[in-house]
């Protein structure tokens, strides 16, 4: 395949205004999540403590640390922006199915009342459909990516 074929392939999207929804709900929900890992934002620990956290404390390859930190931050600009959205959505994905890998033992549920152990994986659940639409719909109405393949 060559390169441009592949980045045809990357930026396509419909006029669907069910894309650019999908988007910017993932966008919006992991950038500020992506700011606390980059800059320490929203009570983050920032750059610095989030690798030492991923790499020390659950013993993540460092480029695996740094990919997710990458996913949630930079991703969610491109989320947001519609820039890639294929590539930034999955980013997102992969970092939601280790989060649900690590939060299985917690249930299905949130943990709204405070009355378990911890998180379950209904969020990520969630944000692992939006991911696979996005995947399939494209960045949808009002995205770079719309604009690109014009």
């Amino acid at each position: 395949m060559q390169l441009s074929s592949l980045f045809t392939s990357l930026v396509a999207t419909g006029d669907s205004l069910a894309g650019t929804a999908l988007r910017l709900a993932l966008g919006i929900m992991i950038l500020p999540h992506g700011l606390q890992k980059t800059l320490g934002w929203f009570g983050g620990y920032g750059f610095k403590g989030t690798m030492g956290y991923l790499t020390g404390t659950v013993g993540a390859p460092w480029i695996f640390a740094f990919l997710a930190i990458l996913a949630e931050s930079v991703g969610g600009l491109m989320l947001i922006a519609g820039a890639g959205t294929r590539v930034a959505a999955l980013g997102v994905g992969g970092v939601m199915l280790v989060a649900a890998a690590q939060h299985r033992a917690n249930g299905f549920f949130m943990n709204w009342a405070g009355n378990q152990k911890g998180e379950g994986i209904e969020f990520h659940l969630l944000a692992l459909g939006i991911v696979v639409a996005l995947l399939i719909l494209g960045g949808g109405r009002f995205s770079v990516d719309a604009l690109l393949k014009k």
